[in-house]
């Protein structure tokens, strides 16, 4: 479900990690997020940037809701965002270089990783959002990495409103760093970032990145833990139970689709 591809470039190296279930809309499993987890860990022993996509028509459609829903004690829903927790945190403490193309759609978990990110790439018409609070789920988990990206009062908006908003949007608000027209244009470019970013001196990138994350102060006041904290006290509740009980799934891509983040 995860699939990676290294390139280099005149000694620069570059660790393109692909998303890979385009039959579901790269829904997260929490399979997958350990995955991602890992391969920031081995990116930043071979000091290569960190590139993440996702494959087929969409970045990411959030937690496979489907998997949630076949667990009403809330037990899959815990892992996914302990999952999703410690992946934000993987990406946003690699000291080296991490840009994520988000092409197409990055909703609710898929749209909460893009708070990893240094540089984030995506098409202007693309649908970003975190329409979970619909759902009886908190996306408090995304709050402390969003809130470090987006501009004064998005993220308030953002995560208590449920609508989506597009790639053009998103980058008026500091979610997005890079537009593109197209999606299909959006893992060049981001690619074109990574390999920009990754020749850059690396001490002086990673000196930089560590003080930008301890002004910052989210791992080191344990926001991301108590943010986290906030989102798993509602799994398995009635409310989720109720809500998620509801959906239903067929279709392509069916047993994905704004899941939690």
């Amino acid at each position: 479900m995860i699939r990676v591809e290294r390139e280099e470039r005149e000694g620069v190296g570059v660790a393109l990690v692909i998303l890979d279930r385009p039959e579901k809309r790269n829904a997260l499993t929490p399979g997958m997020l350990t995955e991602l987890v890992s391969e920031a860990e081995r990116a930043a022993d071979r000091g290569d940037a960190l590139l993440v996509a996702g494959s087929g028509r969409v970045f990411c459609a959030g937690f496979d809701l489907a998997m949630c829903q076949a667990s009403p004690d809330g037990a899959v829903m815990r892992l996914l965002l302990t999952g999703l927790s410690d992946a934000c945190r993987a990406l946003r403490t690699l000291d080296r270089p991490v840009v994520i193309a988000a092409h197409g759609a990055a909703i609710a978990g898929g749209c909460a990783l893009l708070g990893g990110a240094d540089v984030v790439v995506a098409d202007r018409g693309a649908t970003l959002g975190y329409p979970v609070v619909k759902l009886g789920v908190s996306p408090a988990v995304s709050v402390p990495f969003m809130r470090q990206s987006a501009f004064d009062g998005a993220t308030r908006t953002r995560t208590l409103l449920p609508e989506t908003f597009t790639g053009e949007e998103a980058a008026r608000q500091g979610i997005v760093h890079r537009l593109e027209d197209a999606a299909d244009a959006v893992l060049d470019a981001a690619r074109e970032e990574a390999f920009r970013l990754a020749a850059l001196p690396s001490s002086a990138y990673a000196a930089t990145k560590q003080w930008v994350n301890t002004l910052e102060g989210v791992v080191a006041r344990r926001d991301d833990e108590r943010g986290l904290e906030a989102s798993l006290g509602l799994t398995g509740g009635e409310e989720e139970r109720a809500r998620l009980g509801a959906l239903e799934f067929g279709g392509p891509g069916g047993s994905s689709g704004g899941g939690p983040s």
